[in-house]
């Protein structure tokens, strides 16, 4: 992982201020301890600067210092992925060293999207193709890692590309590049109109047959809505990408017989219903297969990364971290992960909590009575006989800590060899507002709703992995070392996990349900994946998506909707039903009829600010943070002015 940025102006000599401000140089650093350097690309016909800054998280083969530069063709390359498929990488070879000669190689645009439509796995990229004086950047197709443009008016039309950015102190905002295609930029093109002209060229499915629908993601009408009136765009359709995933199966057929049971009048969730599911050969046959596929997804994401040799303490240094709620989602990942990481080597589950102390005890009596009913009856389903050990009068054991602690419990029956570290994150109000406004808010931005500051400051605090563990009775301080953290997102988008999933099949059938499961992908890159990627790197991590591998999105894509959920089945049961009896297949029993509980809900995070707020209402908490807020040197620039008059050079 890593983060990239590059800053574009069109002029002999561009204007002061032109360079990386100081705040979001700061947050790409983060994202990429290990390597930065820097380089300037200055051309004078036609008159053009480039800025690459590369900043690099050691995952993969030999550390590579990035931007890369061709000496021969003066190309430059910035690369912020994984290429677990499509394109050949040796273990010890580099992925971005690999994919920049075959970029290199190209002599024509289809061949330049041709490569990039062949990488399986997630990236963001600049490419700067010197011969032709092009630009070219973009995100996968599901958007998995994050990009952000920025577009200065004037006639040295600048353009600013970076994986983070920070809240600015101008009315000129950042915006997430949307993952709608590749875009070039012809800056000769640009330089004679004297402004910002884009090129796009989108992903094209295959035209939809028997059933299936086109599988394109991006939405090309929000690219136009949302760039500035200084800026045009192109849609060059008859150079686009292949996408990657096979179309959606949207047929409508009425569920066979044997797909309904008929005694759910009380609405239970019980495994049994799972296991007589699972009597069916036909069934089981295709839990199976969904399990290999899955697998195989978790099995790239936990072995392509550098395994030191130390050892701490005699144990060996954990390498894998799952945000973890003891939900369906992260606990079948997390047992699919214990097929695949070495024996030895210990794997983290980090466990998010917030509390305010000065709340406990407060609320109606009935509300109490009801999470005291929910406490008991999750302690009883779940046989949980060391939940008792626990302070269930503590103000962090909210409901994922609960299911958490009771999810730890079945892998460690189920893997007993294994060293679980069950991270206990606890936050508090007071740590909460002080680090959204230093750190977080920045990296939330450009979006602004209460879910996303709720789902961001989660997700930022548990991905830090800091906490308490305990091993042997004793609890003690524990930082998690490991780069790579696994998280379920994909799964409640393609299994309709989502009670509005529940909603919408009740009103309009498979037909309606059909048609917000290919919403429900088409905007998870602007919904999620672009702030999760920038909240989990900035701790110096990469997150992994193995729900929205491609094999794994193409497999259920194939299916029809009711195989993946039955949402006449009861709450715990029909929501997500192909992924709850792949979780009682491996074992898991009490687990996999857990109902969904959101991560804003489950760790309590929407409790402790929330007045009456909805969820799209713009959050006030993320304005409060500014640059100079978490940076005392503000908007200093990167380089001097005395620097950018060279052809190109590169500070060290």
């Amino acid at each position: 992982m890593c983060g990239i940025c590059c800053v574009v102006s069109l002029s002999r000599r561009p204007p002061d201020g032109w360079l990386l401000k100081e705040g979001v140089l700061c947050n790409l650093r983060r994202r990429g301890p290990d390597s930065s350097h820097q380089l300037i690309k200055s051309v004078l016909h036609p008159p053009y600067q480039c800025l690459f800054s590369g900043h690099v998280l050691h995952l993969r083969g030999l550390i590579t210092p990035q931007p890369l530069e061709d000496p021969v063709t003066g190309n430059v390359f910035l690369w912020n992925g994984e290429i677990f498929g499509g394109i050949h990488v040796e273990a010890e070879e580099n992925d971005a060293r690999v994919l920049f000669r075959h970029l290199c190689s190209c002599g024509s645009k289809p061949d330049v999207l041709s490569v990039l439509s062949s990488v399986r796995g997630p990236w963001s990229f600049v490419f700067y193709e010197a011969s032709s004086h092009r630009l070219w950047f973009g995100r996968d197709y599901f958007g998995r890692r994050s990009l952000l443009w920025q577009f200065s008016e004037g006639r040295d039309g600048a353009l600013a590309l970076s994986s983070v950015s920070a809240i600015p102190k101008t009315d000129n905002p950042w915006q997430e590049v949307p993952a709608a295609g590749i875009f070039n930029l012809d800056l000769q093109v640009c330089r004679a109109s004297q402004g910002v002209v884009l090129t796009l060229h989108p992903w094209q499915g295959s035209s939809g047959e028997n059933g299936t629908e086109e599988a394109t993601i991006g939405d090309q009408n929000l690219v136009l809505k949302d760039l500035p009136s200084y800026v045009s765009l192109e849609v060059d359709k008859c150079h686009s990408l292949a996408t990657p995933v096979v179309p959606l199966n949207v047929k409508v057929l009425e569920v066979p017989g044997e797909f309904r049971l008929s005694d759910f009048a009380s609405g239970v969730a019980d495994v049994g219903i799972l296991w007589r599911f699972l009597a069916e050969p036909p069934k089981k046959e295709l839990v199976h297969r969904f399990i290999g596929v899955l697998s195989g997804a978790v099995k790239k994401r936990v072995l392509y990364v550098v395994r030191d040799t130390n050892q701490l303490g005699g144990e060996r240094s954990p390498h894998v971290a799952i945000l973890f709620s003891g939900g369906i989602d992260s606990i079948l990942l997390a047992r699919l992960a214990d097929r695949h990481v070495p024996s030895d080597e210990p794997i983290d589950l980090l466990n998010v909590a917030f509390a305010d102390p000065h709340r406990v005890g407060r609320g109606s009596s009935a509300r109490k009575r009801n999470e005291e009913k929910r406490r008991s009856l999750c302690s009883e389903r779940l046989n949980n006989a060391d939940m008792a050990a626990g302070d269930l009068s503590s103000c962090f054991n909210v409901p994922d800590r609960v299911t958490g602690r009771a999810g730890l419990e079945e892998l460690k029956s189920l893997s007993p060899s294994r060293s679980w570290n069950f991270v206990e994150i606890d936050v508090t109000l007071e740590e909460l507002k002080a680090t959204r406004e230093q750190r977080i808010s920045h990296l939330v931005y450009p979006l602004e709703t209460v879910l996303d500051d709720s789902i961001g400051c989660a997700v930022w605090f548990a991905s830090r992995g800091e906490g308490l563990v305990t091993h042997q009775g004793e609890r003690r301080p524990y930082k998690s070392p490991a780069k790579v953290v696994l998280t379920g997102i994909g799964a409640d988008e393609q299994l309709a996990g989502y009670s509005r999933h529940r909603a919408c099949f009740e009103r309009d059938g498979f037909e309606g349900l059909n048609e917000e499961l290919r919403m429900e992908l088409g905007r998870i890159s602007s919904r999620n994946l672009g702030r999760d990627d920038r909240v989990i790197g900035d701790h110096g991590r990469e997150a992994r998506f193995p729900f929205l591998d491609e094999a794994v999105v193409s497999f259920l894509n194939s299916l029809p909707v009711w195989e993946k959920a039955d949402l006449t089945l009861p709450r715990g049961i029909g929501e997500k039903l192909l992924l709850r009896l792949a979780a009682a297949e491996l074992g898991l029993t009490a687990s996999s009829v857990l109902p969904k509980r959101a991560m804003q809900f489950g760790s309590r995070i929407a409790k402790l600010e929330s007045g009456g707020e909805r969820a799209s209402d713009k959050c006030v908490r993320l304005q409060s943070g500014s640059v100079e807020d978490f940076s005392s040197r503000g908007s200093k620039p990167l380089l001097k002015e005395a620097d950018l008059h060279s052809p190109a050079q590169t500070e060290r």
